[in-house]
């Protein structure tokens, strides 16, 4: 390898000397100005239209980006045709072509990665990959290795069957799925962004569609991958049996969480933003995943409750039909109190909280005559319950104190009758003489 880039360095530097070189690099510093001059313009086109949303936007922000590198390609590809037309060497031309042609598909991965999946820390080492494996094909190609790398890499070979694999054949369906399961999840998600933003569609068929979407489309770009290198898919009954076995020894509750799933969202129970109480966890519905429902409490914690949980368990959904919740306020004043004017007074504290509702409308009943006092009861409307009870029972609370205090209603303080049956004796005055520690 060291020959031969000392062969290629040798060759470049002869070249330097002969005049033809110079109308070479005169044509590439054309390119790179007017392609500047070409790019700089069709830029301030482009960002009059960044606004629009949806698969136009993916569109113009991608041109955005392979603005230059295409327009460099597309001028040097002319300039070295009308070199080739005067019999001139175009050696440079050809290396600067593969060169720009690889700028712009490591950009357009690049853009491609970031558009279906979440930024994070792996995409961004996914992104760094892409380009190194991209811009070494193109050192091979321009070193010439890049036919001799691929027929070594094909005599890698092992029979299965009837099927010859080999280390190219693996790499290429690498290579397959990786585009084909991008464009796949690229694709679902296009379909979730334009299912939210569809106000006549149900949350839940937004999920349901989405989340049938996306499986469909992963599984077709399987398929299609499989079939793109070469590999019979009638092969898959085997792994069809194995995957079989596997669901039978340890992946039946993956696989139940998953149908779980599904039928949370085709028969309605649950949908993003109700209000659902599961055991011990109170909260709204944040995310329907395909394996488990993120639950977010008051405290803002998130609680990943496995699908299969909420189809075998009890759930509370507070907001299945009606959205409409009650809150009770219980309070208790003494028996010597009016319970009538307690009762008007904390009808009339009912609204000290916006949430509260004016239909239905606040009402104040008397329950029971307690051990204390007599016990009545405030009950309130609201439809808000993802939003919690504690703040309005606690302006209820002070309106209803500060009235009962106002008005001279006392709330009464536990109260024991202690009954004392006898009494000792009073003590025998002590002998002179004698200590009272004896």
């Amino acid at each position: 390898m060291n020959q031969a880039l000392r062969s290629q360095l040798d060759h470049w530097l002869s070249q330097a000397g002969d005049p033809l070189f110079w109308w070479q690099l005169g044509v590439l510093a054309a390119a790179a100005a007017l392609a500047s001059l070409i790019n700089q313009r069709l830029q301030k086109v482009l960002a009059l239209q960044a606004g629009v949303a949806g698969l136009k936007h993916v569109a113009i922000r991608g041109a955005q980006r392979l603005l230059w590198p295409l327009s460099m390609l597309l001028l040097v590809s002319l300039g070295r045709a009308v070199l080739a037309l005067y019999g001139l060497h175009v050696i440079m031309l050809d290396l600067a072509i593969p060169i720009f042609f690889a700028l712009a598909v490591v950009r357009l991965s690049v853009y491609v990665l970031r558009k279906a999946f979440t930024v994070n820390p792996l995409l961004k080492s996914s992104e760094n990959a892409v380009a190194l494996l991209v811009w070494a094909v193109v050192i091979l190609y321009l070193l010439g290795w890049l036919p001799a790398v691929l027929q070594a890499l094909d005599a890698l070979a092992m029979p299965l069957g009837e099927t010859r694999i080999s280390v190219l054949d693996v790499l290429q369906l690498l290579v397959v799925v990786a585009i084909a399961f991008t464009l796949a999840i690229w694709l679902s998600e296009a379909i979730n962004r334009s299912m939210h933003s569809t106000a006549g569609i149900s949350p839940s068929m937004q999920v349901g569609i989405s989340k049938f979407s996306r499986f469909a489309l992963i599984t077709a770009a399987f398929l299609f991958a499989l079939n793109a290198v070469g590999i019979n898919l009638s092969s898959l009954a085997i792994f069809g049996g194995a995957l079989g076995v596997g669901l039978g020894f340890g992946l039946q509750r993956i696989a139940s969480n998953f149908i779980s799933g599904f039928i949370l969202v085709f028969d309605r129970s649950i949908k993003p933003g109700d209000v659902v109480t599961v055991g011990q966890n109170f909260g709204w519905v944040q995310e329907l995943r395909s394996r488990y429902v993120v639950l977010r409490n008051r405290q803002g914690v998130d609680t990943l409750i496995p699908n299969e949980n909420l189809i075998t368990s009890e759930v509370v959904n507070w907001s299945f039909v009606d959205r409409n919740v009650r809150v009770t306020i219980p309070v208790q004043i003494s028996y010597d109190d009016d319970p009538e004017e307690a009762m008007r007074l904390m009808l009339a504290c009912a609204h000290a909280s916006p949430r509260v509702l004016n239909d239905p409308e606040p009402t104040v009943r008397f329950l029971a005559f307690g051990d204390n006092g007599l016990n009545l009861e405030l009950r309130v409307w609201i439809d808000d319950p993802e939003n919690g009870f504690g703040a309005v029972k606690s302006d209820l609370n002070l309106a209803i104190w500060k009235s009962f205090k106002a008005a001279g209603i006392t709330i009464p303080y536990p109260q024991r009758d202690l009954h004392i049956k006898s009494m000792p004796g009073p003590l025998a005055p002590a002998e002179p003489g004698e200590t009272s520690d004896e």
